[in-house]
Formats: structure tokens, sequence, C-alpha cells
């Protein structure tokens, strides 16, 4: 396909899909001439994958082409590359003390990177809850500590064997579950208040 049905097919102006190609997040076509190029399916793969990383994510063009190398290139090491591709969704966090962090994730039984930006994502969540002087109850905690074990054995019960195809599917679902995750959770105890609160049906 040539760059405008392929700028139909992906949904993005065909400027964008330029500028995409000249800061190598998009790899070129097939040249057909000096100034013409065939497109496939790939690439409208490829255009939907940095379309959720620059909108939804929100991740810089570096940090897209981060993501996106890891995907390309996985190596051998698994786990290593999926740290690697999640760490590169993650704003820089700043130095933060991550002990309690550290001992609800041990006391969960999780095995975690202690140097890693999630775990310093949960320090200053837990610090923001502490300087707002607002106590989350142990069994709220623990709720919350069982259902993302929960929500994280099923995601990756259904993650892809291809190494590529599973980076690809952990990038994407950790984007966009995320605001699902909240959504759920916000209906939930909207549901669960008219249960305990609202009016008799």
């Amino acid at each position: 396909m040539r760059i405008s049905e392929l700028s139909a097919r992906a949904g993005i102006a065909t400027a964008t899909i330029k500028y995409y190609l000249r800061e190598g997040l998009l790899p070129p076509g097939e040249l057909t001439s000096a100034t013409q190029a065939r497109y496939n399916e790939q690439h409208v793969e490829r255009l939907r994958l940095v379309r959720a990383l620059l909108g939804p994510a929100k991740l810089t063009v570096a940090r897209v082409r981060d993501v996106l190398r890891v995907i390309d290139e996985p190596g051998a090491d698994m786990f290593t590359a999926l740290g690697a591709a999640q760490h590169a969704t993650l704003d820089e966090v700043e130095a933060v003390d991550t002990s309690v962090a550290l001992a609800l994730v041990e006391r969960a039984g999780w095995r975690v990177d202690p140097s890693g930006p999630e775990l310093a994502q949960l320090a200053r969540a837990l610090h923001a809850a502490d300087d707002a002087d607002f106590e989350i109850p142990e069994g709220v905690l623990d709720a919350h500590i069982n259902a993302a074990a929960r929500v994280a054995e099923a995601e990756l019960a259904h993650m892809p064997e291809d190494p590529r195809h599973a980076l690809r599917y952990a990038v994407l679902g950790t984007i966009l579950a995320e605001p699902l995750l909240s959504a759920l959770r916000r209906l939930a105890e909207q549901s669960a208040a008219a249960d305990r609160f609202g009016p008799a049906t």
C-alpha cells in the first residue's frame, strides 16, 4: 500500500507518518522509486502502537523509541526484556525512600526489582497518602494487593509466546489497562455504595 492508504488505514495524517519515519519510530517502506515506497500490515500495526504510546501513555518521542527498541530486539532473556519495556513507559522518579514500599511488596510475597521505578512509584503514592494524613486501612491495602496479583496472573496467562508480540502485549496492556482498572474500581465503589447506603430496590 502507498502512504496515502497507510494513512487511511491507520487513521493518522500523512505528515505525521512522515514525521514518525524521520524520527525512526516507523521503519521505512519498500522503495518502489526514488520518491515512492510500499507499506504493509506491519506498518499499520506499528503506527497503532506508536499512537498508543504517544497518546494515552503520553510518552516522549525519545521514550517511545526506547520502548520500540526493546520490542524490536527483545533478546533471549524475556524477564529482563519485559522489565526494560515496563521501565521505559514510566516517568523518571526523583530519589525517594522506598523502605515502606519494599516492606509492603515483601509482605505480599512479590519478587521485584528494588531499584526499579515501579517501587519508587509505589513509594511516592504511599508518601502522598501519609503527607495528606490519610491512613489506608490494612484490609484495603490487602484487597488492592490481592486484586493486583490476580490481574497480573490473568494478564501473563494470556501473553503471546512470540517475544515481540509478548512485549507489545505487555506494553499496551500496562498503558491501556491502567485507566481501565481505575474506571472499574470507581464503578465498583459506586455499586458497593449503592448497596450499602442507597435506597432499597
